[in-house]
């Protein structure tokens, strides 16, 4: 089957076509012929080798990480679905490889896609959608009425972030740059703070949760805005001892994410307030959770542009150079 894949890390070039078997599908799984892929900052950060030292994959590695296709094999142990069906997924961290014709995914991971979209608008949702589900319903557990701080709106997450934080009930916060300002208001931000023009710390306050999704200054500026008990959950700072543990990981590597995150947990411990990271899980469960409000027009995804398959590599470095207005950047397979 085609794919594209790399052969060794850190080299931004080697992003490459290339011929792998298809995979194999065991009892649990569902062989997917994918329709469309969406490129994720995650794609970036694996190429460049960014997570190797505690998710090591066998090189060569087939990148991409979220899909929507159709069900063409099941395997032995399959109840939920069937030869034929329209499914959207992000598969487990252990078996990414969505830049491609096929893919093997556990049936828990996958949901039926939503009747209203199409292949390419599904396809950019999976991972941005669970990330956002896990950070404020999950992990942040919003209820109607407090405040919610999402940075960089305009983007693969903080679109849908600001949606289902509006479907939480929260009064809704968001950053954004002024050409973005009306697209956030129409998503449903009640605050925008243009970073252009005005320094978001000075201007919020009181805030229950802030969505970090930038990292850096952004995430230590963040603390400064939250009420005490508050919580800041970033996709972008430094991992936690929590997430190694999550990961299975050996002592030595817990210790060094412990050390990775202490100056920022160090800093929210001083101010009353919470910092956690969190590399979002696959789960069919919270798909079908979303499903109805995205069939619904609660929630609707934000496609920036799509590229034909053979325009992998240019999708990936049109994301890297920020060249995308808002939302996703897709891959059609078809």
């Amino acid at each position: 089957m085609k794919t594209f894949m790399i052969e060794r890390y850190g080299d931004r070039p080697g992003v490459r076509p290339g011929e792998m078997p298809a995979p194999q599908v065991g009892a649990d799984d569902v062989l997917v012929r994918i329709h469309a892929a969406s490129v994720n900052p995650l794609d970036l950060r694996l190429r460049d080798g960014a997570f190797k030292a505690f998710m090591p994959y066998r090189l060569p590695l087939v990148l991409g990480n979220d899909l929507a296709g159709v069900v063409v094999e099941v395997g032995s142990a399959v109840t939920r679905y069937a030869v034929g069906d329209e499914v959207y997924a992000r598969p487990d961290k252990d078996r990414i490889g969505t830049f491609a014709e096929l893919i093997a995914v556990h049936q828990d991971d996958v949901a039926i896609k939503p009747a209203t979209l199409t292949m390419e608008e599904a396809a950019s949702l999976p991972l941005v959608a669970l990330t956002a589900w896990q950070a404020l319903v999950e992990r942040a557990q919003v209820r109607p009425g407090q405040k919610v701080l999402i940075h960089a709106g305009s983007g693969g997450v903080g679109t849908i972030a600001i949606q289902l934080a509006k479907q939480l009930g929260a009064q809704v916060a968001t950053t954004a740059s002024t050409t973005k300002v009306d697209l956030v208001k129409e998503l449903g931000a009640d605050v925008v703070v243009d970073y252009k023009k005005q320094a978001f710390e000075t201007v919020l306050d009181g805030y229950d949760v802030v969505l970090d999704t930038l990292g850096g200054e952004t995430l230590e500026k963040s603390l400064q805005v939250l009420k005490p008990g508050g919580k800041v959950i970033s996709v972008a700072g430094p991992p936690d001892a929590a997430f190694a543990r999550e990961l299975g990981a050996n002592l030595i590597v817990r210790l060094v994410m412990n050390a990775l995150s202490f100056k920022i947990r160090r800093s929210a411990k001083r101010r009353n307030v919470t910092y956690s990271f969190l590399f979002m899980k696959a789960s069919g469960d919270q798909l079908r959770e979303l499903t109805p409000l995205i069939e619904a027009g609660k929630i609707r995804p934000v496609v920036d542009s799509v590229f034909p398959f053979d325009e992998t590599r240019q999708a990936l470095e049109y994301v890297e150079q920020g060249r995308a207005k808002a939302g996703k950047v897709v891959v059609t397979m078809t």
